[in-house]
């Protein structure tokens, strides 16, 4: 592993999954504080959560990567979810023991497959992870578009459904490859409430109030399938949550769970 420090005080470096896929990340905070890890979502990279990575490393040592297949990260095949849970331990293991997990959307999803199967984490914090409490016919249509190649439309259809603008999307082309990578970590688009009873950990389960009704329901839907969660609603919010809003949260959260497990 290999870490350089650049001008903005950001350190970059890569780590091995155990594959040997090179998952590349980026570090934020003088070191000092509590590892936390942030795990992004569909067409997203380490690049992505740089705002939120910021406003959090006053408090926090965090470290932000590239999902494999994105930004500087490799792709080795075929794709499987559980190479991504293992790219995501190998991430933990170079952040901190018991680093806590933040995850967007399906980065959210993720961060709960990884520690339902076993990988040792603190809290966790989701933001809207896209499940569908009713209907899985959203995901089924988006996964056929990808089966026929048709990446475009199932662009499209993700980000009306996200209700981002197609033009507001100015992200790389070879990134719309992986929206295949973040429906296989959905599975069937449901809730997995048998997979998640097993997670252990304390999870907040945050969406945004001006987010659509599907999502929300979701949110509360997730929240009654995880055994130590709890649910809460960001007023005015939407999916492209403010950072300066979310941040404060999440600081709140894993400080509390802090406090509470030094207490314990």
């Amino acid at each position: 592993m290999d870490e350089v420090k650049t001008t903005l005080g950001t350190v970059r470096g890569r780590v091995t999954s155990r594959d040997g896929t090179t998952i590349a990340y980026e570090r934020y905070g003088d070191g000092a504080g509590p590892p936390l890890v942030l795990v992004s979502g569909a067409l997203c990279t380490a690049a992505s959560e740089r705002p939120l990575a910021g406003l959090l490393a006053g408090r926090f040592s965090v470290v932000a990567y590239d999902r494999r297949g994105r930004g500087a990260s490799g792709d080795t095949g075929p794709y499987a979810v559980e190479r991504e849970i293992e790219d995501l331990a190998a991430v933990v293991g170079e952040a901190g023991s018991g680093a806590a997990l933040h995850g967007v959307g399906t980065g959210g999803a993720l961060a709960l497959a990884a520690v339902a199967a076993g990988l040792s984490a603190g809290p966790v914090s989701v933001y809207e992870p896209p499940y569908s409490a009713e209907d899985a016919a959203r995901h089924g249509r988006a996964s056929a578009l990808l089966d026929r190649g048709r990446r475009g439309a199932a662009l499209d259809l993700f980000l009306a459904e996200s209700d981002v603008p197609a033009e507001a999307w100015q992200g790389p082309e070879e990134l719309v490859s992986t929206l295949a990578y973040d429906h296989a970590v959905l599975g069937d688009g449901a809730v997995p409430e048998r997979r998640l009873a097993g997670v252990h950990a304390r999870v907040l389960v945050v969406d945004g109030g001006a987010s659509p009704e599907w999502t929300r329901r979701a949110a509360r839907a997730l929240t009654a399938a995880l055994p130590r969660a709890r649910h809460r609603t960001l007023t005015g919010q939407t999916h492209e949550v403010a950072p300066h809003v979310l941040a404060p949260v999440l600081e709140e959260f894993l400080s509390e769970e802090r406090e509470t497990s030094g207490a314990s």
